[in-house]
């Protein structure tokens, strides 16, 4: 697999405690209000090794691109994914980064009233307070010049960005970004999938068409070239 350096975490502001958690492919960036950096740490080797031995088991949970089912009984973050797919029809591994992050987020809640977990894009938030997510769109002149005012809430909500020309995950699409606010980080990862693959065109009429298939969605912003499209109850700001 290749790495693409997340530079952008370098332009975080922020009140909380921050650190990053890397173990094998996983990279992530967690914001607390205390050190849990030991409780992420065993969270993220445990969920991974539940994810590689259900793979060895179910080798079409990995590699098909559609929904695929799984038992009641399976892992939770198994069933999260699952579940995830199929709203979003989407494969269950377009789902992996905002599950990672939901499942140990839900986890650390239980030690840090607020925890912001980003993985590759996609973010699992709980927040006291209104935060700013800049977007990183390739080289667009929108790219982290634009980002979205969020609002606390009293339960955690997902955003989640895609994009067909930065990185290295499979994308039949051509935007330089598409950001998704939904009400889990899950679902934000499949849905900025699902239409990161859409191709775009200059009056970006496959988004319209599809964004009422997907009643979850709150927001989305998408970005190519020079041109942006948002729908949804967003409010979107101008960063220097």
């Amino acid at each position: 697999m290749r790495y693409t350096e997340r530079f952008y975490r370098n332009v975080i502001n922020t009140d909380l405690t921050c650190f990053r958690l890397n173990v094998e492919e996983s990279d992530l960036l967690i914001l607390s209000e205390k050190d849990v950096s030991a409780e992420a740490e065993n969270e993220l080797k445990k969920q991974r090794q539940i994810l590689k031995q259900y793979i060895k088991d179910f080798p079409d949970f990995y590699y098909s691109f559609n929904p695929v089912e799984c038992d009641e009984s399976a892992p939770e973050i198994i069933r999260i994914m699952c579940g995830a797919s199929f709203l979003c029809n989407v494969g269950p591994m377009a789902t992996v980064a905002g599950a990672i992050a939901e499942v140990i987020g839900k986890r650390l809640l239980n030690i840090s009233p607020q925890i912001i977990i980003e993985n590759g894009g996609d973010i699992f938030l709980m927040t006291a307070k209104e935060r700013t997510i800049s977007i990183f769109a390739g080289t667009s002149p929108f790219s982290l010049k634009t980002g979205i005012k969020l609002k606390p809430r009293d339960c955690p909500f997902g955003v989640a960005t895609s994009s067909a020309t930065v990185g290295h995950s499979t994308s039949l699409g051509n935007a330089d970004s598409v950001t998704v606010v939904c009400p889990s980080s899950s679902l934000a990862d499949g849905l900025a999938t699902y239409f990161c693959n859409l191709p775009i065109d200059e009056e970006f009429r496959n988004i319209k068409e599809k964004i009422v298939e997907f009643p979850f969605l709150e927001g989305i912003v998408v970005i190519k070239n020079e041109q942006m499209f948002s729908w949804g109850d967003l409010e979107i700001v101008y960063l220097e």
